[in-house]
């Protein structure tokens, strides 16, 4: 049986694993350039496991600034089955208090059209099935870890992604309520798109730290605000990952693992060289 190696990427605040043994550090270079930064690899728990920090060492890099496709792209050549995002997220409703955990099973995108969230192009046409974004199977060991963790976990729930830097307006704060979305953060859906694309299985750990600007009786939200909630959360964060590694060793059940069996578009024929080159990881075994 092959070995399962699981995948973290690491939001604000999770700037590393504690408990890994065999440490290495992986330099990429990708067809979709330089990821984010260097990739931790090492186990935890006997399990092989990749982390990387979506933002940078030191956070350096804006939510547009992140380079998605090398990121996923990354994970897929070390191996990666599974990935665990972990995301500092305002939440959007009264019952999701900061400090409370959000494991959602849905996405919105208020992005601006700047991030590439897409394979395909380059003279290859897919369409990957994307109603349930998440890998349900991942997501259900997430929660159960949760609660093993002793968190205060909500199960589903809509995460809408915005473009930022800067936080929402208090009527955009507003007009998003009254969509009925839980959660709001910049970051997570280009990562579910590749990560389906690249055949990962994709669950989101979201780390609820305030109540964006919608509350009358909270302050709005401000980094400070955001990173005292966040010191808190991040060891709940790593015991959760820890908890959940120890639940994921077998071998995926879902069908994450063949998202483009049937997506493929084009012409085989009409693939340019390069292309085929570029995705041979992700899409070799349907071209040969």
């Amino acid at each position: 049986m092959e070995q399962m190696t699981i995948g973290v990427i690491g939001g604000s605040g999770l700037y590393e694993i504690e408990g890994l043994t065999d440490i290495e550090e992986v330099r990429l270079d990708t067809p979709f350039g330089e990821p984010s930064d260097i990739y931790i690899t090492g186990r935890l728990e006997g399990i092989k496991m990749v982390f990387l920090p979506r933002h940078g060492r030191g956070h350096r890099l804006l939510p547009s600034e992140v380079p998605y496709r090398a990121n996923i792209y990354g994970m897929k050549m070390l191996g990666v089955q599974r990935i665990i995002s972990v995301s500092a997220v305002g939440s959007m409703k009264e019952e999701i208090v900061p400090g409370h955990i959000v494991i959602p099973d849905q996405f919105f995108d208020r992005t601006q059209g700047k991030r590439a969230s897409t394979f395909f192009g380059q003279g290859v046409t897919g369409h990957v099935q994307f109603a349930d974004p998440v890998c349900a199977e991942l997501s259900a060991v997430l929660f159960e870890s949760a609660q093993s963790a002793g968190a205060t976990v909500h199960r589903g729930g809509t995460y809408i992604c915005i473009e930022g830097p800067n936080f929402s307006t208090r009527a955009e704060s507003m007009i998003y309520r009254s969509w009925g979305v839980d959660i709001i953060g910049m970051t997570n859906l280009p990562e579910a798109r590749l990560a389906r694309e690249a055949e990962i299985c994709y669950g989101t750990v979201a780390l609820a730290t305030d109540y964006d600007c919608w509350h009358d009786g909270h302050d709005d939200v401000t980094v400070e605000a955001v990173m005292t909630i966040i010191k808190q959360n991040v060891t709940m964060a790593r015991n959760i990952i820890k908890q959940a590694v120890r639940s994921l060793s077998a071998e995926p059940r879902c069908e994450c693992g063949e998202a483009l069996k049937f997506s493929i578009m084009t012409d085989r024929s009409l693939i340019p060289v390069q292309t085929r080159k570029d995705l041979d990881l992700i899409l070799g075994k349907y071209l040969d």
